[in-house]
């Protein structure tokens, strides 16, 4: 199977045409599974790049869009939306909460709604670049239009 045909990337891309965006999907080449790796294939700065963490919130998982130039305080953000302990999950929660494996989580595509929140940090890049389902596949994107598809709340990461 080619990594434009997986089902993931379908999913995303299905996503994407429901809810108008514009951007088309980008097979890469190389799998670009961090922030700086999707920077240096893409020619950009890796502050555009709109990682995409899952994190267990009491159990419940809560999707962070950080800019790539960010690391999350996960105590402040935790304190900010009222969550006991915002923690790292696990590869398992991950591809449970969101049908993806860590390093190609998109923002959209999921088998359910994840409550998203999206690093404020990404609002000065014109265009900003989101995993779309697999680690060799990425979107362009909007601020504003990643505010819209993931229904998110933006949000001060550090």
């Amino acid at each position: 199977m080619s990594v434009s045909s997986h089902p993931n990337v379908q999913k995303v891309a299905d996503a994407l045409a429901a809810a108008g965006a514009t951007g088309e999907i980008v097979i890469l080449d190389e799998a670009v599974p961090t922030a700086a790796a999707a920077a240096a294939e893409l020619g950009c700065a890796v502050g555009a790049i709109a990682n995409s963490l899952i994190f267990d919130g009491d159990g419940a998982p809560v999707l962070i869009l950080t800019s790539g130039a960010h690391r999350v305080d996960t105590a402040k953000v935790a304190a900010e939306l009222g969550i006991g302990k915002l923690k790292r999950a696990t590869p398992e929660f991950v591809k449970e909460h969101t049908g993806q494996s860590i390093g190609g989580v998109a923002p959209v595509g999921h088998p359910g709604r994840v409550p998203t929140y999206v690093d404020t940090a990404l609002e000065q890049y014109p265009v900003i670049w989101a995993a779309a389902g697999i680690p060799h596949s990425v979107f362009p994107t909007t601020y504003a239009e990643l505010l819209e598809l993931t229904d998110g709340t933006p949000i001060t990461v550090n």
